[in-house]
């Protein structure tokens, strides 16, 4: 049986590959080293803005460190697998998430309303090349219907 790594783990192993400290890390990523111990000791969460940037400081493909933080969230995140996290691959061309929140027209035909755009932002940071279409079909599946 293939033994699935931690978060903590990944980035423990990753912040010493690249000699750094816990508190040159969290200089990095903008939180205090007791934060660093706890995410590594499997103590603490990241946020999803704390897993994009250390994701981006480690060179660390963010969609995994997602995975790992969140693993009841891996079937819904394109099957991907949490045994390893590879390097970040290069950023795609083109900005979906800033298509679809400048689509004032859709935005009001689908009712979005701020705190639901605020998800999705959140979402957008985890690097994935969405559609605004695929915007919607996330938001829709999301969405409870009023009087359940």
């Amino acid at each position: 049986m293939k033994h699935k790594k931690a978060l903590g783990e990944v980035l423990k192993e990753r912040r010493v590959e690249l000699s750094l400290t816990q508190r040159a890390l969290a200089d990095q990523v903008g939180i205090k080293p007791s934060h660093v111990a706890y995410i590594e000791s499997g103590r603490r969460k990241p946020s999803l803005a704390l897993i994009e940037r250390m994701a981006t400081t480690l060179d660390l493909n963010r969609q995994e460190l997602f995975i790992l933080a969140h693993p009841e969230a891996e079937g819904m995140i394109n099957n991907h697998s949490a045994a390893t996290v590879t390097q970040e691959p290069k950023p795609q061309v083109g900005d979906a998430w800033h298509r679809f929140v400048n689509d004032r027209a859709l935005l009001a035909r689908y009712k979005v309303t701020p705190r639901e755009i605020k998800a999705l932002k959140q979402l957008s940071l985890l690097g994935y090349v969405l559609t605004p279409r695929e915007f919607l079909a996330i938001l829709t599946l999301v969405r409870t219907p009023t009087g359940e």
